[in-house]
């Protein structure tokens, strides 16, 4: 399922839905304007390898640039392509502003955050001997889904599903959309070779369950649980 939009309205500006979607555009504009040579240094330099982080493997001299503990923070602003970053940037604006809204601009950014480190420690956990580098939006971008199911299972989510060679759009239930993510995840991540590198399933599963758990603290009082259908 692509997601395109919800109905789900908003109160507030998305300052920081936005302003996250814009630093992570100009990093990856940052990382193209490298070069391929420069662009692969970059993702291993800032990326987050579980191997180096446990401190049984080490960079090659001159990619340590930042101490090994913040890429579990500088790893979440870095992408592979135009196709990883679009579709990372997608799934942020369609969700990311409601949760925004449900708990404010500097809750939210704490929130993002502390759901990026979970979710790249539980890749770390799961491929502790990986020496390939880990990057992306999406681990912290799982955490808004889990919240969001959590807040608005019942919003209505404009998807085109393709069949075949035909794309379809429906508008469907947050949770039947959310709920196949994340059953996607889990069959992946069962199937995932360790090691290999790829998409990084076992992060976007503790990005997701972060975001359920840490919601209840981050969410403001007078936001309920379980939002009933708009009608």
């Amino acid at each position: 399922m692509i997601p395109l939009r919800d109905d789900n309205p908003i109160s507030i500006r998305p300052l920081v839905t936005l302003g996250l979607i814009v630093v992570c555009c100009v990093v990856f504009l940052w990382q193209f304007s490298l070069g391929p040579a420069g662009f692969e240094r970059a993702v291993f330099s800032l990326g987050l390898i579980p191997a180096v982080l446990f401190g049984t493997a080490h960079l090659e001299p001159g990619l340590d640039v930042v101490p090994v503990g913040l890429t579990v923070f500088s790893s979440m602003f870095l992408h592979g392509g135009w196709m990883h970053l679009i579709g990372n940037m997608l799934y942020l604006w369609i969700f990311g502003n409601n949760i925004e809204d449900a708990m404010g601009h500097a809750r939210f950014i704490v929130f993002y955050l502390l759901c990026g480190v979970a979710a790249a420690l539980a890749q770390a956990f799961f491929e502790s001997t990986a020496q390939i580098p880990m990057i992306g939006a999406s681990g912290a971008i799982s955490g808004v889904l889990g919240a969001y199911l959590l807040l608005y299972p019942h919003a209505r989510v404009q998807v085109l599903i393709p069949f075949g060679f035909i794309l379809r759009m429906m508008s469907l239930p947050a949770m039947l959309v959310l709920g196949f993510w994340f059953v996607l995840q889990l069959i992946n991540s069962a199937a995932a070779t360790a090691g290999e590198g790829g998409t990084a399933w076992f992060a976007h599963l503790g990005g997701f369950v972060a975001g359920m758990a840490l919601i209840p603290l981050f969410k403001h009082r007078g936001v309920r649980f379980f939002n009933p259908p708009r009608r």
